[in-house]
């Protein structure tokens, strides 16, 4: 029998508020996020299933790392990325307010657990260096996240919600909302202090860090 995850209980936002942040689609109310157990167990399922020929595990890490969405992490290209300053393009951003020309330039970091810069690279030995940087069908990607995520028994659990996920560990980072927001691209930073969800944990470490 798989093992059954249950993740955190879900709470019930306003619609237009959620669909605002971009963490969920209309008609969707969502505020799931993942455990660590549960990432833990996708990634090593991911990993040593010999049929999964695209790197879904390393794109999972991406997109905590990132706090990009599954269609912009498919998109961007080696020309967008600069390896020098540890920046990442991203082209028409999804943004409701505007339908396209929203780009924007965040910053590759290292402080959610992986690092999204060393993710970006590895990409290199499989890619040459030309075209997209995960060149995959990202709707293969999410067929990849949901199968795995059925076969453990993990409930309710959508890859879009790793962007959730990667919002909540910038803020246990000890960034503000506003230096958030520079990574996910939210416009509203009232509507995004809602979505910190700081686990009570972290505040050791957000702690250990003001300490002199």
């Amino acid at each position: 029998m798989p093992r059954l995850f249950t993740g955190s209980s879900l709470r019930p936002k306003g619609l237009i508020s959620l669909s605002r942040l971009g963490l969920v689609g209309k008609g969707n109310e969502r505020d799931r996020r993942s455990s660590e157990d549960e990432i833990d167990a996708i990634l090593k399922a991911l990993e040593s299933n010999p049929r999964q020929v695209i790197p879904v595990a390393r794109i999972v890490r991406f997109a905590i790392a990132s706090a990009m969405r599954q269609e912009e992490i498919c998109r961007v290209s080696w020309e967008d990325y600069n390896a020098r300053s540890k920046m990442l393009l991203i082209r028409d951003r999804k943004d409701p307010r505007h339908k396209s020309g929203n780009d924007q330039r965040i910053p590759l970091l290292d402080v959610s657990g992986y690092d999204a810069r060393v993710l970006i690279e590895e990409q290199r030995k499989i890619t040459g260096g030309r075209g997209r940087i995960f060149p995959y069908n990202g709707r293969s990607v999410g067929t990849a996240f949901r199968r795995t995520c059925r076969t453990l028994g993990i409930l309710d659990l959508h890859f879009h919600d790793l962007r959730h996920e990667a919002t909540s560990r910038l803020f246990q980072a000890g960034f503000s909302i506003e230096q958030v927001a520079l990574v996910t691209g939210h416009k509203d930073w009232k509507m995004l202090r809602h979505y910190t969800h700081i686990r009570p944990e972290g505040l050791h470490a957000l702690a250990g860090t003001r300490v002199a």
